[in-house]
């Protein structure tokens, strides 16, 4: 059987957006695999953030595509990217992973680029981690958080979602992705605050 002349059709598969690609997908394995390419590295950093380890990273993510192949035929457009309804399934077995293994939520932040964002300071001016025990203070104070917390923090500064976005992966509105966001800034002053105040009085 000869193979097909390389036509550039390839490469226009490749240019396919999100949409167009899942419609493929639906009956092309070599689509979803484009997909697979085009998310794997995100789903895989987002897993790693929240369990803290390469392996239950890997493994997670590999159970994400697989689900996701799986149930892709009932997928359906909603107004949000393909993006969102990878990650709120990522979302739901990490959640599943934490409640089985009783971990509690320890998440792995040292690389996370929270320090260098100009939204975080333009929301929070007092934090400016211009020293590497200003940027440790701060990440302790991240980790003080709920569990559900750190996980908008990562979707809003490392994952880079919109609040709509980041409604659909953790099961609440817009509205209330945006309180959320308004009450974590607050415990971060606060926590921040408090261990301003434990260093200055141990340095009396």
């Amino acid at each position: 059987m000869n193979s097909a002349p390389d036509d550039g059709s390839d490469l226009r598969v490749r240019e396919l957006d999100d949409a167009a690609l899942v419609a493929r997908a639906k009956t092309e394995g070599e689509a979803f695999g484009l997909l697979y390419e085009r998310y794997v590295k995100k789903i895989y950093n987002y897993m790693y953030y929240r369990t803290g380890n390469e392996r239950d990273a890997e493994d997670l993510t590999a159970r994400v595509f697989q689900r996701s192949l799986v149930h892709l035929e009932h997928y359906t457009d909603r107004g949000l990217p393909f993006s969102a309804w990878l990650y709120r399934i990522a979302h739901n077995l990490v959640v599943n992973w934490h409640r089985d293994q009783g971990r509690r939520k320890v998440l792995p932040l040292e690389h996370a680029p929270l320090h260098d964002l100009p939204e975080l300071h333009a929301d929070m001016p007092e934090v400016m981690t211009e020293t590497r025990e200003e940027q440790e203070a701060l990440l302790r104070a991240i980790r003080r958080l709920p569990g559900e917390r750190q996980e908008l923090l990562i979707l809003k500064f490392v994952e880079r979602m919109s609040n709509a976005e980041i409604g659909a992966v953790i099961n609440r509105s817009e509205g209330a992705v945006k309180s959320l966001y308004h009450r974590t800034l607050l415990a971060l002053r606060e926590e921040l605050s408090r261990s301003e105040g434990h260093r200055n009085g141990r340095g009396r």
